[in-house]
């Protein structure tokens, strides 16, 4: 089967063209028509096309939506599409997102479209539709599952808006016993030039032995409409590998948004031990034990620093290590000396370095430790919450500084990590930040401090100081081996019956319940793939939060290597060479939160943004201090010098106030 019948209309060739009308064009002294830079989102509420809304929202790309099961909703007529400007005429979307090829239930409003679209060169996406000769295809050849198909991108994907991928696309197959994707295979018609038809194979795949176009572009009647022949959602893999594609294709590569694939983990508790679970009791020493029970503590040793430095080395990521400089300072007031310590210390220009306070100590709430679950101490006679003073609190950030000059480790100083991420609110303990905190940290100079992600995932304000919440991985911080690993990962999530802790019984809505995984493989075969799964989810979802771990599972089994290089491997599989996962510290992290926070807030409140492409020139005009999200091809010029940082074979960056940019071949 052809997959390339006649070269595509590349996205630096369409910046060339302008994408502008197909009649007589207006005098040289005249201005051209105007695209503005926002898209046009039809929803019927199916999960392929809500699929595509979310990404141009996770990339910060401004849409409107128009659902088609909303009796109030506005008719798609000429004047809701285009109108005219300065005696110029204007299309209001620069891209156009269907459910499927022809969704209206009246066909006047999908020729006005048509119209439309050929008019101005608009682009057009059905999300998810069945193969015939209205989209330039054959009857499939296949319909059904198609779970785990391995399918490829073709030399013309990668020539045009895919060319950030590598390798193969997967389609998940996370349940045997659940269909989770569902699509057809098919061959594309001929191409007919005299007729002006054309078909360009984007994604194949095979099936039972039968092979058929999953995605491409249908050329017709002066219109382009990217065909998806299958079903997905947003979480799914094989949706988060051709996402940004997508955008990119839609709206030819120029368009307000800013994505990069994060990846940062942070490695909590350097320096001190951690308790370790107990296989025999399924409970932690110091923590939930009940009893006497007893296990030894776990510690990173000198040859796990020097493994530390060649794993970053050689997989070419840095590690961010939270540190506690009492647990140095505890092991040489013990046993007169600490190894550790002098090993990281000799290889400390070699790694990251975030304060996690000096000894770890618990910021929120004052503690009542005899009771299971802790309870905050209250005041006797007034019955309000005790917490832990502004004194003590900045006394802990400074003194783990003072620690670190001492032995000439360099840190942003403006980092923190608090010890369980106390101070800021737990449920149901301590439901309030403790008022200390903020003013304390100020006072310490702290403008970042990591949260939870699980608990609260969005970014908070803490009077000058912002929260960077955290993703945590399922490698547990009481556990240095695999077994330890999967001893305790079968008592969280199996039943009672099972010898489980009955969790997943007692909450279904968040926790579903397992069959006990083998001790001797469990890890690699169920934990490691599962995590990675989410963890890629994260990365592909333009998702700056970091990751979190702890030092104990980079000594003894060294587990936390395990899945990172699962997660490393299948990210570069798929994903081109400048395409890699952004690894930045946490200050940059919370700052390019507060940046999506401030842009998402903007599009929602209306603010006074436009942008828009005409004569060759894109221009934008925000609010002053508004930091706006521009994404634009490679070799687009900003004065006379470059735009923007190269990344995934396009450039992107934030500008403020008015820009200008020039596209190549403008």
């Amino acid at each position: 089967m052809s997959v390339l019948r006649r070269p595509a209309l590349s996205v630096l060739g369409a910046l060339a063209a302008a994408a502008l009308a197909l009649g007589p064009q207006p005098p040289a002294s005249a201005a051209g028509p105007r695209v503005d830079l926002r898209v046009l989102v039809v929803t019927d509420g199916g999960a392929s096309v809500s699929a595509v809304a979310d990404q141009l929202k996770a990339e910060g790309v401004p849409h409107t939506t128009v659902d088609l099961r909303d009796s109030g909703r506005p008719v798609i007529d000429e004047a809701f599409l285009s109108d005219t400007v300065d005696g110029a005429p204007r299309a209001k979307y620069q891209a156009v997102v269907l459910p499927n090829a022809a969704p209206f239930s009246n066909t006047a409003e999908m020729t006005v479209l048509a119209d439309y679209e050929k008019r101005f060169g608009i682009r057009q996406l059905d999300s998810y539709v069945y193969p015939s000769s209205t989209v330039g295809m054959n009857t499939p050849g296949y319909s059904g599952n198609l779970d785990g198909t391995t399918a490829e991108v073709t030399d013309a994907g990668r020539g045009d808006a895919f060319r950030y991928l590598r390798g193969p696309v997967r389609f998940d197959d996370n349940a045997a016993d659940v269909g989770e994707s569902y699509g057809f295979l098919a061959t594309p018609l001929p191409d007919d030039p005299a007729a002006g038809t054309s078909f360009q194979t984007f994604l194949t795949g095979t099936v039972q032995g039968k092979t058929g176009t999953l995605g491409g572009v249908y050329n017709h009647d002066g219109r382009s409409e990217l065909v998806l022949t299958f079903s997905a959602n947003s979480d799914q893999w094989q949706f988060r590998t051709i996402g940004h594609g997508i955008v990119t294709w839609l709206t030819k590569g120029v368009h307000l948004g800013y994505s990069r694939n994060y990846f940062g983990v942070h490695v909590d508790d350097v320096f001190l031990p951690d308790s370790r679970w107990s296989t025999e009791d399924d409970c932690t020493p110091g923590e939930d034990c009940q009893g006497p029970t007893f296990t030894e503590e776990i510690r990173m040793k000198p040859e796990d620093v020097a493994f530390a430095d060649q794993w970053q080395t050689q997989r070419g990521f840095a590690l961010d290590l939270a540190f506690n400089g009492d647990g140095s300072d505890d092991e040489i007031r013990e046993k007169g000396g600490d190894p550790l310590a002098d090993a990281f210390v000799a290889a400390r220009g070699k790694f990251r370095w975030v304060n996690h306070t000096f000894g770890h100590a618990f910021l929120g709430c004052q503690q009542d430790l005899r009771i299971r679950p802790w309870t905050c101490v209250k005041d006797p006679a007034t019955g309000e919450t005790l917490y832990v003073g502004a004194d003590d609190i900045k006394k802990e950030v400074t003194k783990n500084i003072d620690w670190a000059t001492a032995h000439g480790i360099s840190l942003d100083t403006d980092e923190l990590v608090t010890g369980e991420h106390s101070g800021l609110r737990i449920l149901p303990q301590q439901p309030d930040d403790n008022p200390n905190l903020a003013p304390a940290l100020a006072g310490a100079g702290v403008r970042w401090t990591a949260g939870d992600a699980s608990r609260e995932s969005g970014q908070r304000e803490l009077g000058s100081v912002r929260t960077v919440p955290r993703h945590p991985l399922s490698v547990f911080f009481n556990v240095a081996t695999e077994a330890e690993e999967v001893d305790e990962y079968n008592y969280i999530y199996t039943r009672r019956a099972d010898g489980g802790s009955g969790l997943c019984e007692d909450h279904p809505d968040t926790t579903t319940c397992i069959t006990p995984l083998d001790p001797a493989t469990g890890f690699t075969s169920h934990i490691v793939p599962t995590d990675t799964r989410i963890t890629l989810s994260h990365i592909l979802g333009n998702d700056p939060r970091p990751h979190y771990a702890h030092q104990s599972n980079l000594t003894e089994g060294r587990i936390l290597y395990t899945l990172l290089d699962r997660v490393l491997a299948d990210y570069r599989a798929v994903f081109a060479d400048d395409t890699p996962v952004t690894n930045v510290p946490m200050s940059a992290a919370g700052a390019e939160l507060l940046r999506q926070d401030a842009w998402r807030a903007a599009l929602k409140s209306g603010a006074d943004v436009t942008a828009h492409l005409q004569d060759g020139k894109v221009t934008v005009r925000a609010p002053g201090g508004l930091d706006v999200p521009v994404t634009m091809p490679e070799g687009t010029r900003e004065g006379g010098a470059p735009f923007g940082r190269a990344y995934a074979g396009e450039r992107s960056d934030y500008r403020t106030g008015d820009v200008t940019l020039t596209p190549p071949g403008a």
